[in-house]
């Protein structure tokens, strides 16, 4: 999400709008009211072929590239505040690609230049999704069990990451970049206060 303007005037984007946190963040952005005009960037879905070397590149293409140049042009048209949903464990040296790329999507956003920059780095994300994955499923329904035990550890709700979202934009920076592990998202995504309270 990014986010810009002044006054009654402000707007924001929400990239990958179509996304299970995307979905849950525009629902929790229309609820509060809190811009003048949200617009939505997604995408369909990608033909890729089975073949790994394909599929490989398309999700560095969608979750660096897309990202990157999105915070490049919103940058431009004078967004202030860009929100980043990365991943737990985010490192560029990581040799794990999914790791790997979050962190190198993190540096690149980073070295855009906003005004303020914030990474949300959530653990599992807990939700229903519409598409099938079983084992996901079969995941998310014991990490759903552990999160009763230990809440804040392994996984966090989606809206909780869309509330810690809107959170970050409705309340002053501790910096010009911030990152928000799962604990502090967990934290922020509690309550977020309504506009104007």
């Amino acid at each position: 999400m990014a986010a810009g303007g002044g006054g009654g005037g402000r707007a924001c984007f929400v990239l990958g709008a179509s996304g299970e946190t995307g979905r849950a963040l525009l629902r929790e952005l229309l609820s509060r009211r809190l811009f003048a005009r949200v617009t939505l960037i997604g995408r369909r879905r990608l033909s890729l072929p089975e073949e790994s070397g394909a599929a490989v590149s398309g999700f560095v293409r969608v979750d660096r590239d897309y990202v990157a140049q999105a915070a490049e042009l919103a940058r431009a048209g004078g967004c202030q505040h860009f929100v980043l949903q990365s991943s737990r464990g985010a490192d560029l040296h990581s040799p794990f690609l999914y790791l790997r790329v979050k962190g190198e999507v993190e540096n690149l956003v980073q070295a855009v230049g906003f005004d303020r920059c914030t990474i949300l780095r959530p653990a599992v994300l807990l939700c229903k999704r519409q598409e099938s994955r079983p084992t996901e499923w079969v995941a998310q329904q014991f990490l759903g069990l552990v999160a009763r035990v230990f809440p804040t550890a392994y996984s966090v709700p989606v809206e909780t990451v869309a509330r810690a979202m809107v959170a970050t934009v409705l309340q002053p920076g501790e910096g010009k970049v911030e990152v928000l592990e799962n604990g502090a998202i967990h934290e922020l995504g509690k309550a977020v206060p309504q506009q104007g309270a």
